[in-house]
């Protein structure tokens, strides 16, 4: 039985967070996970000397879920977020969450969250944040005994109210991830460390960072939150490879979208700080926005303004954005397995 919708403004509501009416949670305690379950209370209560209080052991993923043209309530490729979520718990020795749990947890948790699923056209959707972290007293450094793993859920609208306004990047001083690190990983202590950066961007007058590798300060990585994605002037999509970036899921599957539904060349490549000039188009990607497209970096002064303005999106990138967001709907055909119908 399908529940009837919140009333919920779906057309006017921002990316926040809102307390839906379920979460799942299942613990880990004596070397294994129980069986999880469905529960109202949105509070987590822990021990003052929690693991992730202390030591920052914590992880998450995020994925939404979509009304389609035909009605049905999908998620787009979860099993790559479920895989992600184990690859990220083994670098910081946590118990993984099973692939296969991982994605019934979500699935029970969005159908019974179905009233908050905003309908199709709303250009709204539920935001899905499953996390886990150290639940036990842990005082000498060293991983937690015990786990948590829950999935929460929250409605959320477009990332970008009234249009898609390009965005002006600054090249950091600040260094995301160390060559070795976890940049690959989505630990929650990859974004504590860039809070200072991203407000004092914000500052002066900035979006977003853009950091370099570590190493050698000469190649584009990544921003906070989202991968890089550029485009060549002979219509080219190239993506900068590196360990330290997180394997962004949209970014591999607008790759692919490019191949195989625009016709276009793509490729995942070292991107060097000094061709950035040569670029015809560059956007951010990742699951809150699809892509966010870049109008101009500036690096400590110099202005690298790219051919596609400050106005709108670059003409590839919207091709990619509205194919990408097509399959997400239901208006194109997807590939396989990268729908999972939940109802």
């Amino acid at each position: 039985m399908k529940m009837d919708k919140k009333n919920i403004d779906w057309k006017n509501l921002g990316f926040g967070y809102m307390q839906t009416d379920y979460r799942y949670v299942s613990n880990f305690k004596e070397g294994k996970w129980d069986e999880g379950t469905l529960t109202t209370d949105a509070n987590v209560v822990i021990n003052e000397c929690a693991g992730v209080l202390q030591y920052a052991q914590t992880i998450f993923e995020g994925l939404k879920a979509y009304t389609t043209k035909d009605g049905k309530i999908v998620t787009f490729r979860p099993d790559l977020n479920a895989q992600r979520m184990v690859d990220s718990a083994n670098r910081l020795e946590m118990p993984p969450f099973p692939a296969e749990r991982f994605l019934d947890a979500v699935a029970k948790t969005v159908k019974a969250n179905s009233a908050f699923v905003p309908p199709y056209g709303s250009g709204a959707s539920l935001y899905i944040r499953p996390y886990m972290f150290g639940a036990n007293p842990v005082i000498g450094v060293k991983p937690a005994d015990e786990y948590q793993f829950r999935v929460f859920t929250t409605p959320v609208g477009p990332y970008f109210k009234g249009g898609v306004k390009p965005l002006t990047l600054r090249v950091s001083d600040f260094d995301r991830a160390a060559p070795c690190g976890t940049g690959h990983i989505k630990a929650g202590l990859n974004y504590a460390m860039s809070m200072h950066a991203i407000v004092d961007a914000h500052k002066e007058g900035y979006d977003e960072n853009l950091y370099l590798d570590a190493a050698t300060r000469t190649k584009v990585e990544e921003t906070g939150g989202a991968n890089f994605i550029f485009i060549t002037k002979d219509k080219k999509v190239v993506t900068p490879k590196s360990n330290s970036i997180l394997p962004s899921i949209t970014r591999r599957s607008l790759l692919q979208v490019a191949k195989d539904y625009l016709g276009l060349e793509a490729e995942e490549r070292e991107v060097y700080l000094d061709e950035l000039q040569d670029f015809a188009e560059c956007g951010l990607c990742g699951t809150a926005a699809v892509i966010s497209p870049v109008g101009k970096i500036v690096d400590h002064g110099k202005e690298i303004c790219f051919p596609s303005g400050m106005e709108a999106m670059g003409e590839v990138t919207k091709q990619l954005y509205n194919t990408l967001t097509g399959i997400q709907m239901g208006t194109i055909e997807a590939p396989k397995d990268w729908i999972y119908v939940i109802e």
